[in-house]
């Protein structure tokens, strides 16, 4: 693969935004290259009505026909973010041809996914999926593992987020479930999920709990287990310091100490029970954890210095997902979580957006950075 080519636009209209990042890919150069050419296209969400015309005009000023891409509360470019502002980020690059198959929505069956590319999935087994998820769809994490099972891919990508439409890009504007693009092993990806969240005290053993309730930890109250754990940090009542404590269910199976982040959803005083953003099983294990800049910072460092170790040869591309509530949230103004990535990988072309949840091997994870390297 040859390098890509990507811009970005904070135009004040969707056409005005379309329109600078055409020309600053047509200014750029051709890609280069023998193959088949693949277009990312993130638009936030204050464009979301307009996605259909963007993608109709950036395929014939470009000449790309293939495209993927989704909405998002923020859209992230080389260096860059725009958060909460109308704003366009689009990236091209060229790969061996027949190198992958774009799908567009599955909502809950994979009947009809199935009959379009087993043909396909058979001959190219494909090694990675980069996917976009509809939020509101709650069949969402079976359809995730159900992909995985179908192609034995690694599921990588992000959940729309918008107050408006929720489209999808898949060569055609679409919605409602899962969608995105297969990639045969003829594209070499390195890939790298970091959290923005710290463990607190020690794992505990789900003991007894109800739907999404924590009954009991470690056979003793859920709450009183809390308490012991996160006490210090709620000496005097903060509002926000409670809103920075969050459960972690650890990925069981993982040799890296992953961990599912979720809310807390509620307390039950008088009967010491802790209600979750997720319906664990008893015997399950569960970890409190704090969320702070602090300490993504040093979780996102830390990540980038492994994946570059794993590295033969500079990127090409690459993408990035990130939580909504990271970016300037997390780690302050003036792009920084995007400036810690270029940093650490220079100039290398990159987009992505600002996510309703991640999606990294198949998992849904909150509060995370997802990255996909194009080597």
């Amino acid at each position: 693969m040859t390098a890509f080519r990507f811009a970005h636009s904070n135009g004040s209209s969707s056409a005005e935004a379309a329109r600078e990042c055409a020309a600053a890919l047509r200014a750029a150069g051709p890609v280069g290259g023998s193959g088949e050419a693949l277009g990312f296209l993130y638009a936030s969400d204050a464009f979301a009505g307009e996605l259909a015309d963007i993608l109709l005009y950036l395929r014939a000023e470009t000449g790309v026909a293939h495209w993927v891409g989704t909405v998002g509360t923020g859209v992230l470019a080389t260096g860059k973010e725009y958060f909460d502002e109308p704003a366009l980020a689009v990236m091209i690059g060229v790969l061996p041809s027949g190198s992958f198959r774009i799908f567009p929505t599955v909502e809950r069956s994979l009947e009809g996914f199935r009959a379009a590319n087993a043909g396909w999935i058979k001959e190219k087994q494909p090694t990675l999926a980069l996917v976009h998820g509809d939020p509101r769809n709650q069949h969402l994490p079976g359809l995730l593992e159900d992909l995985t099972a179908e192609t034995a891919s690694f599921l990588l990508g992000g959940l729309t987020s918008s107050r408006g439409a929720h489209g999808q890009v898949a060569d055609e504007v679409t919605s409602g479930g899962v969608s995105g693009v297969l990639f045969s092993a003829e594209v070499a990806v390195a890939t790298g999920l970091s959290q923005g969240c710290t463990p607190i005290g020690p794992s505990h053993t789900i003991s007894a709990c109800r739907d999404n309730v924590l009954i009991e930890l470690d056979g003793r109250p859920a709450l009183e287990v809390f308490k012991e754990d996160v006490g210090k940090l709620l000496q005097g009542g903060s509002a926000r310091a409670l809103r920075s404590l969050h459960a972690a269910l650890p990925v069981r199976g993982t040799d890296t100490g992953d961990y599912l982040v979720r809310n807390l959803m509620g307390i039950d005083a008088e009967r010491g029970w802790l209600a979750i953003g997720e319906v664990p099983a008893q015997g399950d294990e569960i970890i409190f954890c704090r969320r702070d800049g602090e300490s993504a910072k040093h979780d996102l460092e830390r990540m980038l210095t492994r994946l570059k170790a794993r590295l033969k040869g500079s990127p090409k591309g690459a993408v990035y997902y990130s939580c909504v509530a990271r970016g300037p949230n997390l780690f302050g103004p003036g792009s920084a979580e995007l400036g810690l990535l270029r940093q650490a990988l220079g100039e290398v072309p990159l987009v992505g957006f600002f996510c309703n949840g991640e999606i990294s091997n198949a998992r849904l994870y909150g509060y995370t950075g997802v990255l996909a390297l194009f080597m």
